[in-house]
């Protein structure tokens, strides 16, 4: 039996994490053992992590990392701290070199780079395989012991200001790099062309029985049947562009006056969406519904779900949405062909407000074609159930 480390840092709402659980959901826990080590054991999805899954303990060093110094220094982590707080300064200093703005990666990075010096090994144990599921990849390259170590990529790194000098030497650590999409893995190239060797990819594989289960679940929806009902799933994020939704609606409204926009989420923008709403007086009609451990019930009772990000790797809300059977719009970020097939199983808009605002009320007022999305989404399946094929592939060509 292989032996297989995962890593990741949480379980909180997130595709990513649910990725990961579909992942853990469909590998043969009776030809791998697999261990999985999260930076803290926090987060809403803990309590789906299959049973046959060993997750190691909580180690109080990786814990302080992504919270606040005050708690690192309340845990008497001095050389923790110390190292965080020079990442921190390192980071503001590069990111001045680099002349970049807003959304960089840089912070977390560097946060990892300088205190991956005072971190114990993650395990003793040598592993055939050891896995970084997320970005930054310093702990699996340096505190693990595995014959082969593969980093997986989620992000569309041309939207993302990096530091690719002092990333390079990260990535190029590893035997194989892991693209969530062909857009995310051409995205990737562009930055490090030199890792064309090294990279496959392997889709999102999702946990389908967990979200038809959940879809289920009663609760109290929010909609109206007298309205549109329009869902969005996501952290509250520049990339996710939500901040932008009640300008959107405002043209729809043009035209369709009882639509109402939903919001499922949370993050650092909701003040910036919630300032907008109220700029553009959606205040009835974009509803921040906030974060839901469970947003099935919301996305099968939606009339249309809308993800209008300015970025994606790989949305997995997308996926579970054609899961439960939904009429799908994304705008046209640069990885949105990977994504659907559009004018089968969904439908690409432009990113310009206006013209994404048009391309909705058309697909609002055309119900044979949002019927005919439908039937695409509930005859196709959208597990990426056999990407896990290229998974053991990896793993058994050590």
């Amino acid at each position: 039996m292989k032996t297989v480390l995962i890593v990741s840092h949480t379980m909180e709402l997130g595709g990513a994490e649910r990725a990961l659980l579909g992942l853990l959901e469909h590998i043969d826990h009776s030809s791998y053992h697999v261990d999985l080590f999260l930076l803290r054991h926090q987060g809403e999805l803990l309590k789906y992590i299959p049973e046959e899954v060993n997750c190691l303990s909580e180690d109080p060093s990786y814990s302080c990392l992504a919270v606040p110094i005050t708690e690192v220094l309340k845990k008497r982590k001095l050389n923790i701290a110390f190292y965080r707080y020079l990442g921190k300064k390192k980071a503001i200093k590069r990111v001045k070199e680099l002349g970049f703005s807003s959304d960089n990666g840089v912070g977390l990075e560097y946060s990892h780079k300088y205190t991956e010096k005072c971190m114990p090994m993650i395990s003793n144990k040598e592993y055939d395989v050891a896995i970084s599921f997320l970005t930054p990849h310093y702990f699996v390259r340096d505190k693990v012991k595995a014959k082969k170590k593969i980093a997986w990529i989620h992000t569309d790194y041309s939207e993302v200001a990096i530091d690719t000098e002092s990333e390079l030497p990260v990535w190029a650590a590893f035997d194989e790099i892991v693209a969530v999409s062909d857009g995310v893995k051409e995205q990737f190239l562009k930055t490090f062309p030199s890792l064309s060797d090294k990279i496959t990819v392997i889709e999102n594989i999702l946990p389908m029985q967990m979200i038809l289960k959940q879809a289920e679940e009663k609760i109290d929806l929010p909609y109206s049947k007298e309205k549109v009902n329009i869902l969005s799933v996501g952290r509250f994020s520049y990339a996710k562009n939500f901040d932008n939704v009640p300008e959107i609606l405002q043209y729809i409204h043009k035209e369709i006056p009882s639509v109402k926009w939903y919001l499922i989420g949370y993050g650092g923008d909701e003040e910036l969406i919630r300032r907008k709403i109220h700029e553009y007086g959606m205040e009835d009609d974009v509803i921040i519904i906030g974060k839901k451990e469970n947003p099935y019930p919301y996305i099968k009772a939606c009339d249309l779900y809308v993800q209008p990000s300015r970025y994606e790797g790989k949305s997995i809300t997308v996926r579970e949405a054609q899961i439960l059977g939904k009429p799908v719009i994304i705008t046209n970020y640069k990885t949105a062909a990977s994504q659907l097939e559009d004018g089968v199983d969904g439908v690409i808009v432009p990113m310009d407000t206006a013209d994404c605002a048009e391309r909705i009320t058309q697909l609002l007022r055309d119900k044979k074609r949002t019927k005919q999305l439908v039937n695409q989404c509930i005859n196709k399946d959208f597990t990426n159930k056999n990407e896990i094929i290229k998974l053991y592939n990896l793993i058994e060509n050590i």
